[in-house]
């Protein structure tokens, strides 16, 4: 596991929380294609994904690629599908790729379309995961494979523990950083819908950072900031902030903290017919 250094309405089962702001989740992916998206998260995702598929022995006729940042990726998924689609929940995102919006847990896709889905780091933030695994399920086809990643639970501790010092200051709690699925589920949820044979690993990425506004620059640039429907509106105070920034240095060495990412990768079949 190596370090890397980074200074240089919708339809909802009733049963089902709405904990994301999905119109906030289209801007804040929209605002980092418009700036430019940092990649190197989603990169090492898409990569090490790559990877395992080109272990299958097998070329795949039509895949379909859900979260695409980066508007090369559906070529390189060409390697090993005759066809790609693109869809993502940013409709600048998918554009670029010519593609097309989605919602994931809003979908009614037609079924069988596909032999393979890849999907890159957008499934932790919908409102009804259940409903999207059923969806991506169902435009399956028989023998054929998801894989995908996104971030787990242990994504983000210093940041968590910063932003606890911030509503110290404030004198008022509010929530900041998404909650995650762990990893635990997640084979379970697969398997509640519909698929076969799961497997489920973590990669844990290690980032080294000067300073907390470097952290919070990256997650904006990943579309990653905070869209959770019971956020506050009002802005940190500057002494909030201040405070935030003075935990997060306090946690390093003196020059740099470290922030730890959490990569869950996943893999699993629908049934052969």
């Amino acid at each position: 596991m190596s370090r890397l250094s980074r200074d240089t309405g919708h339809r909802t089962s009733t049963c089902v929380p709405i904990l994301f702001d999905m119109k906030l989740r289209v801007q804040r992916r929209d605002r980092a294609a418009r700036s430019g998206p940092e990649l190197f998260l989603y990169e090492r995702a898409f990569a090490d994904c790559l990877e395992r598929i080109g272990l299958v022995d097998r070329r795949f006729e039509h895949a379909l690629l859900i979260g695409c940042p980066d508007a090369s990726w559906p070529q390189r998924l060409g390697e090993v599908a005759q066809r790609v689609d693109v869809r993502d929940p940013g409709p600048l995102f998918a554009t670029a790729a010519d593609g097309e919006a989605l919602v994931e847990d809003e979908w009614n896709p037609s079924a069988g379309a596909y032999d393979l889905v890849l999907a890159i780091g957008t499934l932790d933030t919908v409102n009804d995961l259940q409903h999207a695994l059923r969806s991506i399920f169902q435009t399956i086809r028989a023998g054929g494979l998801l894989m995908g990643a996104i971030s787990g639970g242990e994504t983000l501790p210093q940041l968590r523990s910063a932003m606890r010092v911030a509503d110290f200051v404030s004198g008022a709690a509010s929530p900041h950083v998404h909650p995650r699925i762990e990893a635990s589920a997640l084979a379970p949820l697969l398997a509640q819908a519909g698929f076969v044979m799961p497997v489920v690993d973590i990669d844990r990425v290690p980032v080294s950072y000067r300073s907390f506004e470097r952290l919070v620059t990256d997650l904006r640039a990943m579309g990653a900031t905070n869209i959770l429907q019971a956020r506050s509106r009002r802005a940190l105070s500057r002494q909030a902030l201040a405070g935030a920034a003075a935990a997060f240095a306090e946690a390093g060495d003196g020059s740099t903290t470290v922030e730890m990412f959490e990569i869950i990768h996943f893999a699993a079949w629908t049934p052969k017919g």
